[in-house]
């Protein structure tokens, strides 16, 4: 299919009241409203398309930004379509899913990350610790860099409640991750957790809520699911 041809069937597939909800979260126009399940036969159909992922990442047309990283390539994609996502990134739909995910799927995840949660911009920084959860979710223990998470974790729990809106969430996010996805630091994880406490998340006129570090991993753990890998970041 050509990206003329995607993006008219996204449109046909754009509902009203999805275009509302998702204004409410701060998704930026311009937007169709599609469901993300509504996206899953057209993703079946197309599987892995990665000049045709970068033509619709391009379009700026949320929508059709969220659904080339259903379609994307990570064993294609280069650091340098990366660089070019996080920063065409507008909402956090994209920012802190679609280009974390295919990132961390790259062979540039860590890198990048580390490169990201250093940056000046809000919505890169939230990028680089989202990817970081999905690296630890995808990745086997014995191929991460525990050290380097150790270092992670403390920084999270000296920045966190002095860092942007977006980067708290997403920090914490990641302290979740890292606690449930590797099991040599779930006690570390859940340290941590306790000791940042209540994270104050401003989330708009919405029913989201930061959720609670310990209370997520409790679950996990009374799931049996400590340390059990996803087989891809993307859903």
């Amino acid at each position: 299919m050509t990206s003329e041809e995607v993006l008219k069937e996204l449109q046909s597939l754009g509902q009203d009241s999805i275009r509302k909800v998702l204004l409410k979260h701060g998704i930026s126009e311009p937007l169709y409203g599609v469901k993300i399940g509504d996206m899953k036969p057209l993703q079946k159909k197309i599987k892995k398309d990665y000049a045709l992922s970068l033509e619709l990442f391009a379009s700026g047309i949320y929508d059709a930004m969220y659904f080339a990283g259903l379609i994307a390539d990570e064993t294609k994609i280069t650091k340098s379509d990366l660089q070019q996502w996080v920063k065409t990134a507008r909402s956090q739909g994209i920012s802190e899913y679609t280009v974390p995910w295919i990132a961390a799927e790259s062979r540039y995840g860590f890198e990048l990350a580390i490169e990201w949660i250093d940056a000046q911009e809000e919505s890169v920084v939230s990028s680089g610790w989202c990817t970081l959860s999905s690296l630890v979710a995808i990745t086997q223990d014995k191929d991460l860099d525990i050290t380097a998470l150790k270092k992670l974790l403390k920084r999270i729990e000296t920045d966190i409640h002095k860092s942007p809106n977006r980067v708290k969430m997403a920090m914490n996010g990641c302290v979740i991750a890292i606690g449930t996805y590797v099991a040599e630091l779930n006690e570390m994880a859940k340290a941590t957790g306790k000791k940042i406490g209540i994270v104050e998340v401003n989330v708009g006129d919405t029913a989201c809520k930061v959720p609670s570090v310990l209370e997520y991993i409790a679950k996990a753990e009374s799931r049996g699911s400590i340390g059990k890998k996803k087989k891809m970041a993307r859903c």
